[in-house]
């Protein structure tokens, strides 16, 4: 430490890459302007710094050795990384990179690519700002990340497997060998974008050429022009640089005095590696240099010499180095031995953590970012919106039976279940279709629940997302969406019976007469359990509050550790198992008698919260599956530009499992998503024993969820509502300047149907008496303002769960399913005044919707009664037209005017005079929008609210009052 370069002093205190270029074999840091820039005949360190989830900082220290670096230079950047890791505390992951040859890793920092110029420090290079442009080829390799490398300007360098660019002064070529794939054409197009932006300053015209096809193209012929016309191409040659060599025998060497000694026996244990000593790792294509925790800085400096030997001596260009310290093995390295232990000692790493940063803060070094980070405490978030439309099915057999609205959130745990729920996103109506399975149900029903809501997917062309929940895994959108969750012992389903009949296990099914102990639980009330469990002592936690009841009594039990959220969701859920009750109260440590006797006595119980698996950074994977075998491959640093439409690809967060299913992914592979998540943690590709019960989303491209999209950062919805495969769609962007064009406008949706946010503010949260009673189900999806002019129409007694708003309904048709047919009617008063809405928007958009009536001078005199029957019946038919149709014709004339209109100054009249049955009415206004002619008073008497709070509210909103003060 008392060597420290000053040049790595505050390294790595924050989240980023951090440069050094080694110049007279010392290491100067690089301005973030030059970040991305390498020349051929210079090494450089390139420190990336991610901050994890648990409040910690991972370091990944590579050195980047160019094709034209000294060996001087190169052995100079290998030592200082070594010393860069020590200054951090000893256990950063360090990679060797060569230049052509780098890992994916390195390459996703710099997306879409690096380019490497010709020169160095040692060569004396000078930035020229004029030069002439020169034509360059390039070849372009990687399906996931883009391997760039210039080649000779010659026929001879083409072929037909891989992807050039061509880059003339006034024109980019992208040329698409015949054998390449479309993953690889649309990487390709990002490396054009890059150098059209970079280096013609995104002016230049950008042309694909496609191997093979020799059309007359303007296009095609320029680009053979180039090199002097068309002719047919080489095969492509190997070359040194293309072998491949074998991962599967691995030896493993011990560092001793400089000389690489084979450790002989049958298979890799990690008993081999002793903590005082340095092991190298031979794997062919990757090289392991592992260094334990005890050994010093010179022999960890003479093993990575040792290592680079070997690859120098074997003449093995594209051999990885990759560093690694006791205590935090990668993955890669793990795999390679019998049964890696699943727990390791980091203790000793902290400690050292702690003396390193103790000694540099002795010699004047700032090491802040050397100190360990306390976790971030963070706020339960479910990213879906809380106002939808549930429906619940629960399997009995080979069929389901839907559940009354009262019922939706009463689950048992012997049963299976089938949901679906329609709510608002941010750009359409979001469909989430799942399974939930209870601990006690049997396999024939989770299967026959898997396949019904499957076919409900398919059935609705694959538009919704689909889920498969296990009991005591539940995620957070879950509770969300069921909002008061009950889980009853034992079950009800013919399946479930036949079990303990064929066990001959006694029945424990919940009785509400009988007794029963309920553990509650949640967030707040959106979000809240019951869970029965036994009713015995052992039981209860002090960290929550319980239910205890039998036929004739109901106590509640508070743990000395519980909160006053946990108090208040005691209250809401006793409205829903026992409500008509009286409550007996018990504080821990003061309880009656009575209490402990219907529990059978004291006992032990625990005091400990439960807890959930926690959400870890996640991984994306890109996967294929053929015969049973799931091929996966990690993409680091991903981004939406990362999910190609031809492909599955697995979001891995290891408390859920997400499985995105591209647009163009045949159909038969896209019915074996909910198979391949499975397959997945099968795996477990991290080794890290993901559970077999962990929730799995299957995600369509075009339908992500925003608890799905919130892990891509920004996420650009118009990129799915793109067609065409991943090459065509990314060419449209690329001729476009970078902006996507979608193909159809997507239609303006609400936020929310009720105008609530997906997490409501503790402040909005409603009391016990407003919400919670068996005679007074909450309705979802209506604001209050709406629910007080419609109270009139409807009895409150009508209303549940399932059913939402019959205006909303009448909005958003696409919610309507098959079983929808099922649920309660619709108030015909509410009906009544929505075809007097439906009647006023019969005329296409591109004409002004006024009645003749209306378009006529006051002076005219009235038109004969017969004129005005005959319009009737013409309105009549007319009415017939899909309200869909004329809902959207009126959004999009809404969207253009929004923000116009709002501000206009109209004239005042009326309201007798603005009715369409008037007498006398105004002629010359614009009828959609006769609320404006209103004075404010009049407004105000008639709608309810000032003028211009009406007009700050959403147009779908305002048309919601205007149906219901039938201005229409």
């Amino acid at each position: 430490m008392r060597d420290l370069d000053p040049a790595f002093q505050g390294a790595g205190q924050k989240a980023g890459i951090e440069i050094w270029r080694i110049e007279n074999f010392l290491p100067v840091p690089l301005p973030t302007s030059s970040i991305g820039k390498f020349f051929t005949g210079d090494s450089y360190i390139v420190l990336k710094t991610t901050a994890l989830k648990t409040g910690a900082l991972r370091h990944d220290i590579h050195y980047w050795l160019g094709k034209d670096t000294s060996q001087d230079e190169s052995g100079t950047a290998a030592i200082k990384t070594v010393e860069l890791d020590a200054a951090l505390g000893g256990r950063a992951v360090q990679y060797r990179e060569v230049q052509g040859h780098e890992t994916e890793k390195f390459l996703s920092y710099f997306k879409p690519c690096i380019i490497p110029q010709e020169g160095g420090i040692a060569s004396g290079f000078k930035h020229v700002e004029a030069e002439e442009h020169v034509t360059r080829l390039f070849v372009c390799r990687g399906k996931h990340v883009v391997h760039v490398k210039e080649v000779a300007f010659a026929r001879s360098s083409l072929n037909h497997d891989d992807i050039y660019i061509l880059d003339t002064k006034s024109k980019i070529f992208q040329f698409n060998g015949s054998n390449s794939s479309i993953q690889e054409r649309a990487k390709a197009l990002e490396v054009v974008q890059y150098i059209k932006d970079t280096y013609h300053d995104g002016t230049c015209e950008v042309a694909t050429v496609e191997d093979g096809k020799l059309m007359a193209d303007a296009d095609s012929g320029e680009f053979w022009g180039f090199f002097g016309g068309f002719a047919p191409l080489p095969r492509k040659t190997a070359n040194a640089e293309d072998k491949t060599f074998s991962s599967d025998i691995t030896k493993l060497f011990c560092v001793e005095k400089g000389q690489a000694n084979p450790v002989e026996g049958d298979s890799l244990k990690r008993e081999m590696l002793d903590t005082s000593k340095c092991y190298i790792l031979d794997c062919g294509f990757e090289v392991f240099v592992w260094m334990g925790r005890t050994t010093s800085l010179d022999d960890r400096k003479i093993a990575s010499g040792a290592a680079e030997e070997m690859i120098r001596s074997s003449e093995r260009p594209k051999s990885q180095m990759i560093r690694i310290i006791e205590g935090f093995e990668t993955v890669p390295f793990r795999s390679k031995f019998d049964a890696w232990p699943q727990e390791t000692n980091t203790t000793v790493s902290e400690d050292g953590r702690g003396k390193v940063a103790a000694l540099l803060q002795r010699q004047g070094f700032n090491v802040r970012g050397l100190m360990k980070a306390a976790p971030p405490k963070e706020e339960l978030q479910a990213f879906i919106d809380c106002t939808g439309n549930l429906q619940v099915w629960r399997v009995n057999g080979q069929e389901k039976a839907l559940l009354p609205a009262a019922d939706h959130s009463k689950f048992y745990s012997g049963d299976c279940y089938v949901f679906q729920y329609s709510y608002p996103g941010e750009e359409k109506e979001e469909i989430l279709i799942g399974t939930w399975f209870g601990k006690q149900s049997v396999e024939e029903e989770r299967a026959s629940a898997v396949s019904m809501a499957s076919k409900m997917v398919e059935s609705m062309k694959f538009v919704p997302a689909q889920a498969r929940i296990y009991e005591g895994k539940e995620p957070v959108q879950f509770f969300v969406i069921m909002q008061s969750f009950i889980v009853f012992k034992g079950g009800v389903s013919s399946g479930y019976k036949k079990y303990i009949a064929e066990k001959e296990v006694d029945d424990d099914t919940y009785n509400e007469n009988g007794l029963a102990l309920f553990r509650i639980q949640g967030s707040g009330p959106e979000n809240m359990q019951a869970i029965q469990v036994g009713p015995i002592a052992s039981s209860l936690n002090s960290s929550y509050c319980y239910i205890l009841h039998n036929d004739s009594s109901v106590y509640t039990w508070t743990g000395n550790q519980a909160t006053s959220t946990d108090h208040e969701l005691v209250e809401r859920q006793l409205d829903l198992i026992k409500p008509n009750l009286q409550t007996r109260a018990q504080k821990e440590g003061s309880e009656i008698e009575p209490f402990w006797e219907l529990l059978g006595g004291k006992a032990e119980y625990p005091s400990q919260k439960l807890t959930k698996e926690p959400e870890s950074d996640p991984h994306l994977f890109s996967c294929t599956f053929t015969k049973e075998i799931l091929k996966v491959t990690e993409i680091y640093n991903f981004t939406q530009d990362d999910l190609m439409t031809e492909d599955i690809f697995i979001l891995d967060c290891h408390s859920e499992i997400f499985v995105w299913v591209g647009q163009e992914v045949p159909p038969k592979n896209k019915l074996l998503a909910l198979t391949i998540g499975e397959k997945f943690i099968e795996k477990d590709s991290l080794l890290e024993r993901l559970s077999p019960e962990a929730p799995i989303y299957v995600i369509m491209e075009g339908g992500e969820p925003g608890f799905f999209t919130r892990f891509f950062t920004p996420w650009d919805s118009s990129k799915s509502g793109m067609h065409g495969d991943s090459f065509q769609r990314k060419l449209r962007i690329v001729k476009n300047g970078g902006t996507p064009v979608v193909d159809k406008p997507k239609r303006r949706t609400p936020a929310s149907y009720g105008g609530r946010a997906s997490v409501p503010d503790k402040s909005q949260q409603r009391s016990r008496s407003m919400s919670f009673s068996p005679d007074r189900v909450r309705v979802r999806g209506r604001s209050p303002a709406f629910n007080a002019l419609a109270a009139t129409f409807e009895s409150q007694n009508a209303r549940n769960l399932s059913t939402p708003p019959p205006v909303v309904r009448k909005l958003y048709p696409r919610s309507v399913t098959p079983d929808s047919s099922k649920l309660a009617p619709k108030s015909t008063a509410i009906a009544s005044r929505s075809a007097l809405f439906e009647q006023q928007l019969k005329t296409p958009p591109q004409e002004p919707s006024i009645p003749k009536s209306l378009k006529a001078s006051p002076k005219t005199p009235e038109s004969p009664a017969s004129e005005s029957n005959s319009k009737e019946k013409e309105n009549d038919k007319k009415l017939e037209k899909s309200m869909s149709i004329r809902i959207e014709s009126l959004t999009i004339q809404e969207d253009a005017k929004e923000g116009v209109e709002d501000e206009e100054d109209f004239p005042v009249h009326p309201y007798d005079r603005l009715k369409t049955t008037s007498a006398d009415p105004v002629s010359d206004i614009d009828v959609t929008r006769r609320e404006a002619y209103l004075s404010p008073e009049e407004f105000k008497e008639k709608f309810g609210m000032a003028k211009e709070a009406f007009y700050k509210l959403p147009k779908w909103k305002q048309n919601k009052f205007k149906m219901a003060v039938q201005l229409f």
